[in-house]
């Protein structure tokens, strides 16, 4: 897509970095998807989860914004040698419905096109791109950056450098969206990126003053993104 020209500068945003997960879809596809996986482990052993209780430890790990969920869940009711287990497991029932998508993020995205570029940076398998073409979200992506394909996770730098070299832009022009502080929000920071935070899914259920002051700034759904990128661009 072509850039409108803007100001010339280093507060100038080129490139719009989004995670899909939280953002784009509703967050809860994962976190059934994990509760599903638990349930067959811990079944093997004729055990069975309290979804109170799974729900519990999502939410303390949501609300630390650190440290590994899947390794929490297969401390507090599997073994933590099942992690990876677990893991396997998850993706393979991880999948985004059309219901997932939030109502906001179409519209968001037709008004951000022609304005960014927009880069997709997320912590998935490939075949979430199918999800997000049957449901139009590919059609205002110019940059894919999916943990599978290239090897990365965020917070490592790599998925960000990598959207950054294939955009074609420097990270004092380039502003990444995310709801996770511990992998987006501070894996951003520390490759130079200005961020802002959807406080929405796996971000903390009560968000405290301290968090809330961690990315340049924060917002509560998808709809008061183009707000945000002008007020950053503006305070350069």
């Amino acid at each position: 897509m072509p850039l409108q020209p803007t100001e010339s500068g280093t507060g100038r945003i080129d490139l719009v970095l989004l995670d899909d997960g939280g953002p784009v879809y509703d967050d809860s596809a994962y976190r059934d998807a994990l509760l599903r996986a638990a349930r067959d482990l811990a079944a093997v052993d004729g055990r069975e989860i309290d979804e109170a209780e799974f729900q519990q430890v999502y939410d303390e790990r949501r609300q630390a914004q650190g440290g590994s969920l899947r390794t929490a869940v297969a401390e507090r009711f599997l073994t933590a040698q099942d992690r990876q287990r677990l893991s396997e497991r998850a993706e393979q029932y991880w999948e985004y419905p059309v219901s997932a998508l939030h109502d906001d993020v179409l519209p968001t995205l037709q008004k951000l096109a022609g304005r960014y570029k927009i880069a997709i940076v997320a912590n998935q398998r490939a075949v979430v791109v199918d999800a997000l073409s049957r449901d139009g979200v590919s059609d205002f992506v110019d940059i894919w950056a999916i943990s599978e394909v290239g090897g990365a996770e965020k917070p490592d730098p790599r998925i960000f450098q990598h959207a950054l070299r294939e955009a074609g832009v420097g990270p004092e022009n380039a502003v990444h969206v995310g709801n996770r502080l511990d992998t987006d929000v501070r894996g951003a920071q520390r490759v130079g990126l200005r961020t802002v935070w959807v406080v929405s899914g796996e971000a903390p259920p009560n968000p405290t003053p301290e968090l809330l002051a961690e990315p340049d700034i924060a917002v509560f759904s998808m709809a008061e993104l183009p707000e945000a990128l002008e007020k950053l661009q503006a305070a350069g």
